[in-house]
């Protein structure tokens, strides 16, 4: 109960925290607080905010998912290619296509940690570089620029509902799902059993190798998805896409308060981490920080996150499951 406390004591310092720097900046930059600039701020931060998600369900088990940026590219680059020698295929078999690769990829790292009990680090580095060079394979080096893909591939991302891009539509769908999926069914209260305590998930019979699975193939549903977005927001798709973003992703998660023990974490969290590191992104260029500084307070926050994860575990225990999700132990499945 005390961790949960600390939890959302801390998210509220984290939002509080958001709001001062769009503040702060805005005094300094007064065209940052604009409404449009708000409105590009909060679509730039969506797909961080989705692979934030999925991630945050991988650590909740003790593991994590550093393949999610390679996810990316590769089901980017296959949907990019696809609709380019493709123009007149629906849009939504062009997506179906990214989500669905996006999945396999993530079966393939959850049946090698949850089934045959690999390091998740060990498999997911593995396949972070295998996935990496895929693309390289798949494309031959080489670009599919804006002018190669259908109107209708590049402009659905940006094109606006009620006033408020797809984009923003999608991340707030995800993060219902990821919400429910987390707090309200038998599977997300299986991956806090899984992480605060393994040995004990599988003695009352919570199926972890399924578990495992299915969290990861999760972790690549998200990332195939975002493959399509990433590339249709930035019209472009090459064998470099997101090079580097599984560490953004995994900060995002660290900075809203998931531990990477496991066994706490929650969505709001998330979104709160990605946020945080959105505003960071597109504060500092417009106070003319140099780009050395941007990382290097990036690393600073993350370090501060770490420390303070570590004094609340300390101090309060693991997550707490809600009383109206438990109940009595199964048999294996």
């Amino acid at each position: 109960m005390k961790l949960r406390i600390n939890l959302v004591r801390r998210e509220s310092l984290l939002a509080l925290s958001i709001v001062a720097l769009v503040l702060l900046v805005g005094l300094r930059a007064p065209v940052f607080v604009t409404g449009a600039s708000l409105a590009n701020l909060l679509t730039d931060s969506t797909l961080l905010i989705m692979l934030a998600l999925a991630q945050m369900l991988v650590i909740v088990t003790r593991g994590v998912d550093l393949s999610v940026a390679s996810n990316l590219a590769l089901s980017g680059m296959a949907a990019a290619m696809l609709a380019s020698h493709n123009p007149d295929l629906p849009l939504a078999v062009v997506v179906l296509v990214a989500a669905g690769l996006g999945l396999v990829l993530g079966l393939v790292n959850g049946y090698l940690i949850g089934y045959l009990e690999l390091p998740a680090i060990v498999v997911t580095l593995g396949t972070m570089s295998v996935y990496r060079g895929m693309v390289f394979v798949l494309s031959g080096g080489a670009w599919v620029s804006s002018h190669q893909m259908p109107k209708d591939f590049i402009a659905f991302p940006l094109l606006r509902l009620a006033g408020v891009t797809h984009l923003v539509w999608i991340a707030a769908l995800a993060v219902l799902a990821a919400w429910y999926l987390a707090s309200h069914s038998r599977f997300g209260r299986d991956l806090y059993a899984i992480g605060n305590a393994p040995s004990s998930a599988r003695y009352v019979g919570i199926p972890m190798a399924r578990r495992l699975l299915w969290t990861y193939g999760l972790s690549g549903l998200m990332a195939g998805l975002c493959g399509y977005l990433w590339v249709a927001r930035y019209a472009v798709a090459y064998t470099e896409i997101a090079y580097g973003f599984e560490f953004t992703v995994i900060a995002a998660c660290v900075i809203g308060g998931i531990s990477i023990a496991g066994g706490t974490g929650t969505v709001a969290g998330a979104v709160l981490g990605g946020l945080f590191l959105a505003v960071i992104g597109n504060a500092l260029p417009v106070v003319k920080v140099s780009p050395f500084w941007q990382s290097a307070l990036t690393g600073l926050v993350i370090l501060a996150a770490v420390l303070i994860n570590a004094r609340d575990r300390k101090h309060g225990g693991r997550q707490i499951l809600p009383l109206h999700l438990t109940d009595t132990p199964r048999s294996a499945a």
